[in-house]
């Protein structure tokens, strides 16, 4: 199937599978075109001022209320609940595909997280690992999904119509969407972040100006497709942290046109504008930010997504890899590809590291020594793609992080090695 996008972000998008299934002139008509059933699909409260509102009208063959009770499934989500309270700096090797068949959903498993389903912000963490397609679809009750991949294609069937991701590219799917995830690829790894607070969106640019970061255009959103059939279909949904389904005599993906701007939309990393010092000094990794659910705290995030892209480094007189740090935010670290620049070695493509809430981190010591002493002339950092989610919330482990052999047990080590340089006697 050819797919097709709509480009932009955040603004409102109408698409219909076939000519003149949308309304004209209203939302909800007595009788919609087609025989097909309004229904609207909101992200935000009803009430929200309208720069904040998200929700989106459908036209479908069969509404989503036609389904029977959600039964509890036996298997739920690997990675138990959270475990103990640490304030250790932790990384992690690669999480092993698993030899069994496995699709997205049981693939999944929780790392760490910093708030509980049931609650109106904060975010969870999982790596997922699948060998096969999903046969069910999903739908997240406890919030938005932003996606990331590390290794093998994605093709994401939605309510709304079809998007296909790869490594380098994200996909956000708005909470309560229905999905299914199938693999272009024998196997497939990636990062999702569980957003339970505000609707992510593009990070306002203040000095920068009108342009710069990730730009709007690059945004896409698919158009309109429907799955019109009537075999059974199992619909797992999400709810409180656990997994409920039922079964349908239809395809829940059954959408034939809509308009709004509560939708799923895909980005590919490639295209974010990087900015960075041409004179001196080291910048914050804000800069680096590709989009942002905030707080009521001005300035104070949820969840940033930010990326460590391809970048020249030209600023004299130097120390260019990010400096020794404490930080308010906690950051949960991954890779998809490449190297990242403030590590030497054991930050591997589709590892982790977590640093918490005043947690010292910096570059490990072989690198450190390299910055310090090499000579600075401008050089690109290319090959490589590092992404950070970042919460003003502490992020605290599974009992699964904390206790699968992926765990590195001597992390703290990278900076055992750095050398006490201070002598009083020499400025």
């Amino acid at each position: 199937m050819h797919l097709e996008y709509q480009s932009g972000f955040g603004n409102e998008f109408a698409s219909e599978a076939l000519p003149g299934a949308l309304p004209v002139g209203q939302n909800s008509p007595q009788k919609a075109p087609y025989g097909l059933y309004t229904e609207l699909f909101s992200g935000t409260a009803f009430t929200m001022v309208r720069s904040e509102a998200r929700r989106t009208w459908l036209y479908r063959i069969q509404p989503s209320a036609n389904h029977p009770a959600f039964v509890k499934l036996e298997r739920q989500l690997a990675g138990g609940p959270l475990g103990a309270v640490t304030p250790n700096r932790l990384r992690w090797n690669p999480l092993d595909i698993p030899a069994e068949a496995t699709d997205f959903i049981d693939g999944l498993v929780g790392m760490v997280a910093n708030s509980g389903s049931e609650n109106p912000s904060g975010i969870s963490i999982y790596n997922y690992r699948a060998n096969r397609s999903m046969e069910r679809v999903f739908f997240n009750a406890d919030g938005e999904l932003l996606i990331v991949p590390e290794q093998g294609r994605l093709r994401i069937a939605t309510e709304l119509g079809v998007l296909e991701v790869a490594p380098l590219e994200i996909v956000v799917l708005p909470r309560g969407l229905k999905f299914r995830v199938e693999l272009l690829d024998a196997q497939a790894r990636g990062y999702v972040a569980e957003n339970h607070g505000a609707p992510l969106r593009l990070p306002d640019l203040g000095p920068i100006g009108s342009n710069g970061l990730a730009n709007p255009r690059d945004f896409l959103t698919p158009v309109a497709h429907y799955e019109d059939h009537k075999k059974p279909t199992t619909l797992v949904q999400k709810f409180l942290g656990e997994l409920w389904a039922c079964e349908l005599d239809h395809s829940p993906l059954n959408v034939v046109a809509w308009h709004g701007n509560n939708v799923p939309y895909k980005y590919d990393l490639r295209r974010f504008n990087t900015l960075g010092t041409v004179s001196f000094d080291h910048p914050d990794p804000s800069i680096f930010t590709v989009l942002t659910s905030p707080t009521s705290v001005h300035g104070l995030a949820n969840l940033d997504f930010v990326i460590f892209p391809p970048r020249w480094m030209v600023a004299e007189n130097t120390f260019r890899p990010p400096w020794f740090h404490r930080n308010l935010m906690n950051e949960y670290m991954g890779l998809i590809q490449g190297a990242y620049d403030a590590k030497a070695e054991g930050f591997l493509p589709g590892g982790a590291s977590l640093h918490s809430c005043m947690s010292a981190h910096g570059p490990d010591g072989e690198t450190c020594t390299k910055a310090i002493n090499v000579e600075l002339a401008p050089h690109k950092i290319d090959n490589t793609m590092a992404f950070m989610f970042e919460t003003s919330q502490v992020l605290r482990p599974t009992q699964f992080a904390l206790e699968c052999p992926q765990l590195q047990p001597s992390y703290d080590a990278c900076w055992a090695s750095l050398p006490a340089t201070f002598n009083p006697n020499r400025r």
